[in-house]
């Protein structure tokens, strides 16, 4: 009798296959077998890579058999079990066989019996030798005797192998085939698709074979958030792409959409991706659409257009098919099935989540058993899957939050989700939240509503770190706990609900009052903020994040702020492409002073303007203790910092892109807590104040200030008598600031102990004396563009930049 069929399919198997050791699992009496069948099928399994376990060839010296063996038995993918004529006489192969048969229950355990001179009868109901042997066991053991008849029974009842009726009973065919059909089952074929991913092979077969390969079709991917259309886009990409004469996989189209240029930038990344050239250069949407058209017409291309929001999108990337050679394909992700609808594709795609078994596979990669009982385990993790609902990202979340957590803080996670009111997946997300400290939920607060897409760079660890958070140790926790990720261009980043969640935790109990919201980033929310009375107490505010805002919105968003007793961080960038009439703006006069006269709150620590209208922040003295952070960008009209006398704390100092800045204000020079200053394309400055008092100052940037007629002597006194009382400084760049051979190193040492990066880029040097600088720790020196040196030092450990 040939094999026919075994205790389970692939497509059963509901464990990970991470938790396979072992492919084959031998099971037989090795009086009857072990030095013919089973030592020729052991050989013949290894000789085709096959990891098989057998007893006298695997089991380490010293250990008892059997706990190893059923650990060994639990450890693998297949169980071969070899009925023999003895086989029942061995209470050790009845124990092995019961174990067996619970792991084909419990872990879909493929087995797969030969009948090695036996009758599977025989087996079956126990006769001949069985009988006798059943016989010997029920004087010695009667509580186990009807477990290993079960067992025998169930065993013998899957289709199996007799040796002597395969091949005119030529062993060693017949081992051919048993060996044939286990590699089968442990090899599928293979595919380009992640082995991490789970259910994705077969949604992408599927999917391809609808999309088929002729005509030019244009194919959507549809559905929640979350649910795996960037992965089931992205596993299509790396599969057909090597069919394509060009290629573009065109990530978070929506985000990047609603960047200034936006539609341009990415309609220029098609062309560069499909052409493969460096970036072209697209200066307006209609011009990008007859690029698109006219370059890519007669080229076979496969394009990936993922996350698209709205219809403009799509028509400005992919207006027609058209645009695009013969066997083109267009794929679109979308959580808006409106976006795909009108016949503006072939074939729309509903993206299906988990079923069951695919959903505890995956739940189990990220929440592997260890050593908990397989029973409380599968029970508890199948109530974790039925709560998930079949979302990936909510199974690799709740997994990771339980992986290192006993069986009674499950069970208590477990109840905690069932009383939470509302099925929606974004509740189920914030038990990894709850799981946070209170510090660590604020920042990853922060992270969510306004660093998302942002650099993890030295600014953004500034702000987070004025706010109180530490965010060093926060971030790599937050990242541990699967809520952030740091991109591989270095910024953060999340699921879009988790992002969504955040969201939710924030707004969820007002969600029609941002004026009760600890945080405010939506546009419509600051503009109610914005139609509120000045006097209105908005004692919730912690943050506003306030981008693309017209300039009176600004002007009254911070009048309002006057009451915003908690406020800790208020950003504002005005809507500006170009430089505005410092006299009008929308039909009025450029205010002189931008925060008003009554504006104390205590507790504000960041302040950051970009593209404001004003000439200066305030007038006069403020008294704000907590600022420790200022950053003012673009602030084309400022013509003078504020008094600095009411900013004991004040930390960093960024002032960039403000040509009418004559004056820093002379109170800078008491600021005693100063840790960076970066003044940068101020061309116009005269003064650069010293930092007296600052002895904690790691970062120095004075670049771009191109008027040395001017400030030259005080660039000499401020570098060369104070700076070398600066032990901490870390960073210092005077680049394109008009510097000569006399600027540096002729009048004083320069005392810079710890000064690892140094920046003199784009000056005059002819020939650089570094006789009297002191750097020991010096790792990187950038002099490039310094077009009339002709001579520099060279150091061999260093890293110099020409």
């Amino acid at each position: 009798m040939s094999m026919a069929s075994s205790s389970s399919s692939p497509s059963d198997v509901t464990f990970s296959s991470e938790v396979w050791k072992y492919h084959v699992f031998l099971s037989f009496r090795g009086e009857d077998t072990r030095k013919t069948f089973v030592d020729h099928l052991y050989t013949a399994l290894e000789e085709q890579g096959i990891y098989t376990y057998k007893d006298d060839e695997t089991l380490p010296r010293g250990e008892s058999i059997g706990p190893s063996l059923e650990k060994a038995i639990e450890e693998s993918q297949i169980a071969v079990i070899i009925f023999s004529k003895n086989y029942a006489d061995s209470s050790w192969c009845l124990d092995e066989l019961v174990h067996i048969m619970k792991c084909k229950d419990a872990r879909n355990q493929i087995v797969m019996p030969v009948f090695y001179n036996v009758d599977p009868a025989e087996v079956r109901k126990q006769k001949r030798k069985y009988r006798e042997a059943f016989a010997k066991h029920a004087l010695e053991n009667n509580k186990k005797v009807e477990s290993w008849k079960k067992a025998l029974v169930d065993a013998s009842n899957i289709s199996g192998w007799e040796p002597e009726h395969i091949a005119n009973g030529h062993e060693s065919k017949c081992i051919k085939t048993i060996v044939d059909t286990i590699s089968r089952r442990l090899h599928p074929i293979t595919s380009s698709v992640d082995d991490n991913l789970v259910g994705v092979e077969a949604r992408m077969q599927r999917l391809i074979s609808q999309i088929g390969f002729g005509g030019k079709r244009m194919i959507g991917i549809w559905g929640v958030g979350g649910g795996g259309k960037t992965t089931l886009a992205s596993s299509i990409y790396d599969e057909i792409s090597s069919m394509f004469d060009g290629c573009c996989f065109l990530k978070n189209i929506r985000e990047e959409s609603s960047n200034k240029d936006g539609l341009e930038n990415l309609q220029a990344e098609i062309l560069s991706g499909v052409l493969k050239q460096e970036k072209l250069e697209v200066r307006r949407v209609e011009e990008g659409r007859c690029m698109l058209k006219d370059r890519l017409q007669y080229r076979k291309v496969l394009i990936v257009l993922d996350d698209v929001d709205n219809l403009d999108q799509l028509e400005e990337l992919a207006g027609s098919r058209d645009w695009f050679g013969e066997g083109s394909r267009i794929i679109i992700t979308t959580r808006d099935e409106h976006v795909l609808t009108g016949d503006k594709v072939d074939v729309i795609h509903n993206i299906n989540l988990l079923n069951n078994d695919e959903a505890m596979k995956l739940f189990y990669k990220h929440a592997p058993r260890g050593h908990r009982r397989i029973e409380d385990y599968e029970r508890l993790s199948k109530d974790v899957v039925s709560y998930s609902g079949g979302l990936p990202l909510a199974l690799r979340v709740l997994g990771r939050f339980l992986c290192d957590k006993e069986m009674n803080e499950w069970r208590s996670a477990l109840a905690r989700l069932k009383e939470i009111p509302d099925a929606n997946i974004l509740e189920k997300l914030k038990i990894s939240f709850d799981g946070l400290t209170p510090l660590e939920r604020e920042l990853f607060l922060d992270i969510a509503c306004f660093f998302r897409r942002r650099l993890k760079d030295e600014e953004s660890l500034m702000i987070l770190d004025v706010c109180g958070y530490h965010p060093v140790i926060g971030i790599k926790v937050l990242v541990q706990k699967a809520l952030i990720v740091i991109s591989e261009d270095g910024r953060f980043d999340m699921h879009d609900l988790v992002q969504e969640m955040a969201h939710y935790i924030v707004r969820r109990k007002h969600p029609k009052n941002p004026e009760k919201h600890s945080r405010v980033w939506k546009k419509e929310d600051i503009l109610k903020i914005c139609a509120m009375d000045v006097m209105t107490n908005l004692d919730k505010i912690e943050a506003i994040y306030g981008r693309w805002c017209r300039s009176d919105e600004s002007q009254r968003v911070l009048q309002v702020a006057t009451n915003m007793k908690k406020l800790r961080w208020i950003y504002l960038a005005n809507r500006m492409t170009r430089v505005m009439d410092e006299r009008k703006v929308n039909g009025g006069t450029l205010p002189l002073i931008i925060v008003p006269e009554h504006f104390p709150p205590r507790e504000l620590c960041c302040l950051t303007f970009n593209w404001l209208n004003a000439k200066q922040l305030w007038e006069g003295n403020k008294c704000l203790p907590n600022l420790r952070f200022i950053k003012l960008q673009n602030l084309k009209n400022l013509i003078m910092t504020p008094d600095f006398d009411g900013l004991p704390n004040l930390q960093s100092f960024m002032v960039n892109g403000s040509p009418l800045l004559e004056d820093i204000h002379p109170s800078f020079r008491r600021l005693e807590k100063l840790v960076c200053v970066e003044i940068s394309c101020c061309k116009n400055l005269k003064m650069v104040p010293p930092i007296a008092r600052s002895m904690k100052l790691e970062t120095l940037v004075l670049s771009r200030c191109r008027d040395l007629s001017k400030i030259q002597q005080s660039m000499k006194n401020f570098l060369l008598h104070k700076m070398n009382h600066i032990g901490c400084l870390r960073k210092l760049d005077l680049s394109e600031s008009n510097l000569a051979d006399g600027d540096i190193g002729s009048v004083a040492v320069w005392e810079l102990p710890s000064l690892h990066e140094l920046y003199l880029q784009g000056n005059k040097f002819v020939q650089l004396n570094f006789s009297l600088l002191r750097v020991p720790q010096l790792q990187y020196l950038n002099i490039s563009e310094c077009y009339t040196t002709r001579k520099f030092p060279f150091n061999d450990q260093l890293l110099v930049t020409t």
